[in-house]
């Protein structure tokens, strides 16, 4: 048994520090195994050597964050033992800089290792579960291209396939109707850049965000292209949108396997994709897991929850 003791500034921080409840407390202990308790301003930490010494760098990063933010979410405490237990938090690489004093970083090891092959690769193809950043990184990666003028034009594709749901009973025109679908592409780019130049940018055709059904014909040139929710694409599909592909273009495919809304007895793009191309040159396949899931800590175990057959019907 090992202890160990850390100065804290204020009770009001330690307040802070541990959580409505001791949410926040709870959460490093248990996933630590050790002890916590907090006595004349400092915090007392008690386990094996390895557990306090984990929990010890997990409590001065949380004071930093909160220092630095004034705020300390159960998200950021799952993040901050993510980063500590596994040893990746001075291995995560360089950060993707979108403007405007901004930088957007991996948080898990998964992640680094997807940013990395976008940045090496013509075509990355990245298959995940929910929440795991595929859209949100590689929506930040062509916003830095664009920014450096390493492409000129910024392409983010979505197919409009209906999940349990009619486009035809929407409200609205074409576009009124496609517009959801495309909904999660704009939001990660509004996080990015300001929303008067998006707008700018969209009038002088140097972002596009269009369903995969307007990609046919088309041949682009200095082009960053993404393909999101790719598992809903067919194999000619997704032949159809990779030889869109021109000089001095880059493409990420993303998509969660899991989650395919095409017909029955079809054949997911995104699922054939990963298999026939893997070895070729200049393109890599990353493959995200439930352990990098960086949004609220609950989304994990629902995706755990999902990947788990049943043990009896209820």
């Amino acid at each position: 048994m090992v202890e160990t003791d850390i100065s804290i500034v204020s009770s009001k921080s330690l307040m802070e520090l541990f959580g409505a409840c001791d949410q926040h407390l709870r959460l490093v202990r248990d996933a630590l195994e050790v002890q916590i308790s907090a006595h004349a301003g400092r915090i007392h930490v008690s386990g094996s050597e390895a557990a306090v010494a984990e929990a010890t760098s997990v409590l001065e990063k949380l004071q930093l964050h909160l220092q630095r933010f004034g705020k300390l979410t159960q998200e950021d405490v799952a993040r901050c033992l993510k980063e500590v237990s596994t040893d990746q938090s001075g291995s995560l690489g360089a950060p993707i800089t979108v403007g405007g004093g901004r930088e957007i970083r991996a948080k898990t090891g998964g992640q680094a290792k997807y940013i990395e092959a976008v940045r090496k690769h013509a075509l990355v193809l990245c298959a995940g579960p929910a929440g795991t950043g595929k859209t949100y990184l590689a929506v930040a990666l062509a916003v830095a291209a664009l920014r450096r003028e390493a492409v000129r034009k910024i392409v983010l594709v979505r197919p409009a396939v209906e999940a349990g749901e009619s486009l035809g009973y929407l409200p609205g025109d074409m576009q009124a109707k496609i517009n959801p679908y495309l909904r999660p592409l704009l939001d990660a780019l509004r996080e990015m850049m300001d929303y008067d130049l998006i707008k700018r940018y969209q009038e002088e055709d140097v972002i596009e965000v269009i369903p995969l059904a307007y990609m046919r014909g088309r041949t682009l040139n200095d082009a960053f292209m993404i393909l999101d929710e790719a598992q809903n694409t067919t194999v000619s599909q997704m032949k159809m949108f990779l030889t869109r592909m021109g000089d001095n273009s880059k493409i990420v495919v993303s998509g969660d396997t899991s989650q395919t809304d095409l017909p029955s007895g079809t054949r997911s793009g995104l699922v054939d994709g990963l298999v026939r191309l893997k070895g070729l040159k200049g393109v890599a396949a990353v493959k995200l897991t439930g352990a990098d899931i960086v949004r609220h800590p609950l989304v994990q175990q629902i995706v755990k929850a999902y990947d788990t057959r049943p043990k009896r019907r209820v």
